[in-house]
This record gives C-alpha cells, sequence and structure tokens, in this order.
C-alpha cells in the first residue's frame, strides 16, 4: 500500500517559499515551476538574482536568444516588486561583442526592482555601468571588479543609502574619488583593493560614517605613489593599508580605532621613510597593530592599552 507523503513546503506562504529559492542556484529555481501550479511562477519573486559560470556553461548558440528572453522578463516581470541581490560574477564575458547580453538593461531593470546589493565581476564594466546606479537610494552594497577598466563616477552621484562600497581591480581618475565617498552619507565599510589611480594629486576619504577601510593599492613593481593619502574618519574601528609609500599622509584624530593591519614597502628614499613615519604616527591610538615593513618576513604584533586614570 502506497504511503501518501504530505507536501508541506508546498504549503508555505511564499513569501516563505521565496526565500528558501533565493538560496539555489537561478536553473534550479527555475525547475521548481514544474512542481505544481504553486511553484509555476514563484521563481520569478526571488529575491537574489545570481548569474555565474556555471550558468553559462550550459549555454549554446542555439539557446543564446532564449536565455536573453528569459533574462529579460525574469528582472520584468510583473511579481519581481523588490529585489535583496543582483550578481554577475565569475568572469564571464557577459558584456563582450560575441554575446550582446543587455548588462547595462539588466542592471537598470534591478534597480528599478528596489535592488539593496549589486555584486558585479566584468570585463569593461566602466563601459557598462549605467549612470543610475550612482543614484539610486535603494542601494544598501555594491561591489565592482573592473577587471582594470575605468569606474566613471557622475558629478550628480549620490547613494544616501549605501553602507558597503567595495571596488577591486578599478582604475578611478581625478577627484572622482573624494566625490563618490562624500555623496554616501552613512557609508560605513569602505574597500579598494588592487585598484589604481590616474591624473590624481590625493586620495581624499572623508566619512564621519565610516567604520571600517580598506586600502590594497595597486602597485607597479619600481614605482612611487606620488600622491597624497588624506583621511578624516574619527570613526573609524577597522583600518587596512596594503601599499608601497606615499608621498604623504594626512590622517585625523582616530579615537575609536581598535585594529590596524599595515603593510608598507618601497623605501627608496628619505621621504619615504618620514611618509611612513606620519603614517604610523596617525594610528597611534590603535588597540591592536599588526605591522610589515619593507615586505620583511617577519611581522610585528603590537598591542597598545589604555587604562583609566
Amino acid at each position: 500500500m502506497a504511503m501518501c507523503v504530505e507536501d508541506r513546503i508546498s504549503n508555505f506562504p511564499d513569501h516563505i517559499r521565496c526565500h528558501i529559492l533565493s538560496f539555489l542556484p537561478i536553473k534550479a529555481a527555475v525547475r521548481t515551476s514544474i512542481i505544481s501550479t504553486k511553484w509555476r511562477y514563484l521563481f520569478a519573486s526571488i529575491s537574489t538574482i545570481k548569474f555565474d559560470g556555471y550558468l553559462m556553461s550550459g549555454l549554446t548558440e542555439r539557446n543564446l536568444d532564449s536565455f536573453k528572453n528569459f533574462v529579460d522578463r525574469l528582472l520584468k516581470f510583473p511579481d519581481q516588486v523588490s529585489l535583496d541581490c543582483f550578481r554577475l560574477n565569475d568572469n564571464v564575458s557577459w558584456n563582450d561583442k560575441d554575446h550582446d547580453f543587455d548588462v547595462s538593461g539588466w542592471i537598470c531593470a534591478a534597480l528599478c526592482c528596489g535592488v539593496k546589493e549589486i555584486d558585479l565581476d566584468l570585463k569593461n564594466l566602466g563601459d557598462t555601468l549605467p549612470a543610475v546606479l550612482f543614484t539610486c537610494h535603494s542601494l544598501v552594497t555594491l561591489k565592482l571588479d573592473a577587471v582594470g577598466s575605468e569606474i566613471k563616477v557622475p558629478s550628480d552621484v549620490c547613494l544616501g543609502n549605501l553602507k558597503t562600497l567595495q571596488l577591486r581591480n578599478s582604475v578611478l581618475f581625478g577627484d572622482s574619488i573624494h566625490r563618490l565617498i562624500s555623496n554616501c552619507h552613512v557609508l560605513e565599510d569602505l574597500a579598494f583593493i588592487e585598484c589604481g589611480f590616474d591624473n590624481i594629486s590625493e586620495v581624499n576619504i572623508q566619512s564621519p560614517s565610516l567604520k571600517r577601510l580598506v586600502l590594497e593599492f595597486d602597485v607597479t613593481e619600481g614605482r612611487y605613489f606620488n600622491f597624497v593619502v588624506v583621511i578624516n574618519a574619527p570613526n573609524l574601528v577597522y583600518f587596512q593599508y596594503h601599499a608601497a609609500v606615499a608621498a604623504s599622509y594626512t590622517l585625523s584624530t582616530m579615537k575609536s580605532l581598535e585594529k590596524a593591519d599595515i603593510s608598507i614597502y618601497q623605501f627608496d628614499s628619505i621621504n619615504s621613510e618620514t611618509s611612513a613615519t606620519h603614517l604610523i604616527q596617525g594610528i597611534c591610538n590603535v588597540r591592536s597593530l599588526s605591522l610589515t615593513i619593507d615586505e620583511v618576513v617577519s611581522k610585528l604584533s603590537i598591542h597598545v592599552f589604555f587604562f583609566p586614570f
């Protein structure tokens, strides 16, 4: 006698089943549409949309157009009222001329859905980003890996609710850094990882709300950093700096700083040593310091304790 197995998951409210689907790869989420009529269009309301190399591996020239249409319908589906995360990564050629995906249009559609997090890892990213990305008030987290291309920051940039900003393998020009950061009024977590800067005299980071800062600058061997690093972040708790010695440092008092991880190198002049000294002096209030100098293998761990009088 066959046993009757109760399908409890199908009886969950739609928002709970959507949350479950958000943890699945997009292919698996779409396949749930054949379970029953309750599941037929549920995948179109998932809050996390991630496209990666796994998804691309199954595409052929024959079904490429079908995939494009599917993504367009998914992002513009009537039931897609909100979106938590939109992600394109794994170094897939999403925006090359061979595939001709409308990546910029996808990003705009995600923004129209009130997306909270955007994570993009794309070649030629600077030519793909729509200007409206930098004026989106729903964004809380923005992660961009430009694979060496320029990030163009428009003059009217305003990301009023952005709390996490991570730029990786990106090139920024002129005062774009200061313009970007100064218009992120509640920014708490900022990271420049393997980034390069052109036509710039200073890296100016002014943010009273900032709590975590990571600076890992792109360094060409033998290149001297001829710009000034200015940091005014009085509520900073964590600071990481891995780069060559800059021309000079201007750091405001960091009374809240608890941990710092500093790795500095390319001491090719007396000026370099002076600048490095200014950097260390600027974080003298830190409670725990990890310091690596001139790529020496030995690593110092210095703990500074403050006692009430």
